[in-house]
């Protein structure tokens, strides 16, 4: 009997072990079975923007051509939700053209975006967005699930489209104030909707008010690093023909949109020439690349002759004013565009512009052939037009079909502020020293006499702490620092400046003077400007020149020596910058000195004139 009973125990564990084994062996089997299903990579579309997708984070592949223009991205870095999603992957470099896998991650909107040019995608700036984004390489986070499907905040989306619906769904509640329910808008800067009938709002349910709002782009202030006034001179002519106008006029559009166009950015107007020039738009018609753009479509030929260089004088004379929306500040650069060649000169007209302050940019379609080349009034007219003669101004394009590949180089050359070298002009890109002779010999008459002469050369200056800046030392056998070049930057305070400075009296050692003025005026001046020191002195000098002299001339610093009376004519020729005739002036009292102011400026204007700026 208890063999029987151990068998039996033994055949119910025996059986045991083969269920426990048979489980096991299930369990792999069904764990095989359910696998975790693979990571589908939702693709979109370029027109996609962040904003319209409700996920905080997630990866997306992009398609192909993302980096034309008409896929608006707004920021650098970190890009407000307004913008295309796979645009600005492009724009910060992470994806090319060809497109790609990107991670995507919802940050905090910000208060501004600064827009920039990069990888051949111009983004815009915009004052401030609710919400942002930052775009890197699709390496997926450890412990992240991201979403196969994407959760789109209206019907509208690509889902929807496919069939594949994402709805929202909005819950409202009613505030601790009795308040009416409402919605948020996902993708608009503190607006807030309400449902009139106060109920739930449903899934997938948008009020008409945020899909009317939400649908309305943002507008961009500028691009703030390319403060520019910018004038267009297009060819009307008629030998241009319909189509090759209506190819510059697409030129026209496009870099209207690169440009960004906006009242803290670049400001763009349009003159049409033929016969005679005419203003299409000026600088404060249109302030933002949207509306300029829908202008720029509806400009009609006017036909004539191309008179290039009459609209050249045109612009000088009328365009960049005030009352056009000229903001003073901001470099001024006239853009020509000529079909061949013009049929009057352009090189005065050109000139005169330069002296104005206004960079102009020549581009030159389908040039003249070289038999053709009989036919061109001006020879070589664009290199005779331009500021400079290293092809930084001008663009010469062998086929109108070629155009367009130009856009973005010109964009990058008229926002480079710092080689626009022609809007600096002989009265507003100089620091000017006065070195004034306080010595007994003067008398307090005569010292109120020559800072009037101080103040009279100062008034033609244009002043600013961007512009011309004046500074002043007086001088005895010590020296004494009046104002430096930081102390004022506007010409009333100049000039009232000018007035308060004493008499002080004593002996005459210019050459001192002159050490004191490198050292405590001069060494402070911008590496940008031009330096000029203008000395006056009524008697020779007690100490030595010569070397104080030389070491203002190596320096760079452009001195003028302007002697009255008793003062040495050989002393102030040496002080005086090479050469001397141009540079050293001589009164024989100073109620005359007025009479030397002209000549004085127009010689430091036509040596400005005649340096080499390449």
């Amino acid at each position: 009997m208890g063999i029987v009973v151990l068998t039996m125990k033994a055949s119910v564990i025996e059986m045991f072990l083969v269920l426990l084994v048979t489980g096991i062996h299930s369990n792999k089997e069904m764990t095989k079975k359910i696998k975790r299903p693979k990571f589908t990579v939702p693709q979109i579309n370029c027109d996609v923007k962040a904003g319209k997708i409700i996920n905080p984070e997630f990866i997306v592949k992009c398609p192909a051509g993302c980096q034309d223009p008409k896929y608006h991205v707004y920021g650098t870095g970190i890009y407000a939700s307004y913008s295309s999603v796979c645009g600005a992957a492009v724009h910060s470099g992470v994806l090319d053209n060809s497109g790609g896998k990107i991670l995507v991650q919802k940050v905090a909107g910000q208060s501004g975006y600064k827009g920039s040019f990069s990888n051949g995608v111009q983004s815009l700036s915009l004052p401030r967005w609710r919400e942002s984004f930052i775009v890197s390489e699709s390496k997926p986070q450890k412990r992240v699930t991201y979403p196969s499907t994407l959760t789109y905040s209206s019907s509208k989306s690509p889902d929807a489209k496919a069939g594949k619906c994402s709805f929202v769904t909005h819950t409202s509640r009613q505030n601790s104030h009795g308040a009416k329910p409402g919605i948020q808008k996902q993708d608009s800067p503190g607006a807030a909707f309400q449902d009139p009938l106060g109920a739930d709002v449903g899934l997938g349910f948008i009020p008409k008010e945020e899909l009317s709002t939400q649908s309305s782009e943002p507008v961009s202030q500028g691009d703030p690093n390319c403060k520019v006034d910018l004038s267009f001179l297009i060819d009307g002519s008629s030998g241009i023909g319909k189509r090759r106008f209506q190819i510059q006029k697409q030129f026209l559009a496009d870099i209207a949109q690169a440009l960004d166009i906006g009242p803290a950015g670049p400001l763009m107007g349009v003159v049409q020439y033929g016969d005679n020039p005419a203003t299409q738009f000026n600088l404060k018609t249109h302030m933002n690349s949207r509306d300029l753009k829908t202008a720029i479509e509806k400009i009609t030929q006017r036909g004539g002759l191309s008179n290039v260089g009459r609209a050249i004088s045109f612009v000088t004379k009328t365009f960049f004013s005030k009352a056009n929306g000229n903001r003073g500040g901001a470099p001024n650069v006239a853009v020509v565009m000529v079909d061949g060649w013009p049929t009057d000169k352009v090189e005065e007209a050109s000139r005169l512009a330069r002296e104005s302050g206004i960079n102009i940019f020549f581009i030159t379609v389908e040039a003249a052939a070289e038999n053709e080349k009989q036919y061109v009034m001006e020879p070589n007219f664009a290199n005779k037009a331009v500021c400079r003669t290293n092809g930084f101004y001008s663009f010469n394009v062998q086929s109108w079909l070629g155009l367009s590949k130009t856009v973005q180089s010109l964009v990058k050359r008229v926002c480079d502020t710092d080689r626009l070298a022609c809007s600096k002009t002989c009265l507003n890109s100089a620091d000017i020293g006065f070195v004034i002779d306080g010595s007994s010999s003067v008398g307090t008459g005569n010292f109120r006499t020559v800072l009037q002469f101080v103040a009279n050369i100062s008034k033609e200056f244009e002043i600013s702490d961007t512009d011309t800046r004046i500074g002043a030392v007086q001088y005895t056998y010590e020296q004494r620092l009046e104002f430096g070049f930081d102390k004022y930057s506007t010409k009333p305070d100049i000039l009232n400046a000018i007035k308060r400075v004493g008499y002080w009296s004593g002996g005459t050692s210019t050459g001192a003077a002159i050490h004191y003025a490198l050292e405590q005026l001069f060494k402070k001046s911008k590496p940008n400007k031009r330096k000029l020191m203008i000395l006056i002195t009524d008697g020779r000098s007690y100490d030595d020149v010569r070397i104080p002299a030389m070491a203002a001339h190596q320096k760079g610093v452009i001195t003028y020596a302007i002697g009255v009376a008793w003062a040495a004519q050989d002393e102030l020729e040496i002080i005086a910058t090479h050469p001397a005739r141009d540079h050293s002036f001589f009164v024989d009292e100073f109620d005359n000195l007025y009479k030397s102011v002209p000549r004085i400026i127009q010689n430091i204007c036509t040596e400005f004139n005649a340096q080499p700026r390449n």
